[in-house]
């Protein structure tokens, strides 16, 4: 499940508590990132998953869950 690796990687790049990240988080909202962090984010998803993200597929993400669903979409 890409919930996991996903969580972990936003835990990593935040410097937060993996429990306070669940699927329905908002990542500027509810654990605090910001543009840099966004940018930073999919980088590392990138990375991780040897995905391309789109510009657009970028700035339509904006919860946990929206990460997930864009992996399993595109694998």
């Amino acid at each position: 499940m890409y919930f996991e690796k996903v969580k972990a990687l936003i835990a990593k790049e935040l410097s937060i508590d993996e429990d306070k990240i669940t699927l329905d988080s908002k990542l500027s909202e509810d654990l605090g990132a910001d543009s840099l962090d966004a940018v930073e984010l999919i980088m590392a998803i990138e990375d991780e998953f040897n995905v391309q993200v789109s510009d657009e597929a970028a700035q339509n993400i904006r919860k946990v869950s929206d990460i997930v669903d864009y992996l399993e979409k595109g694998k």
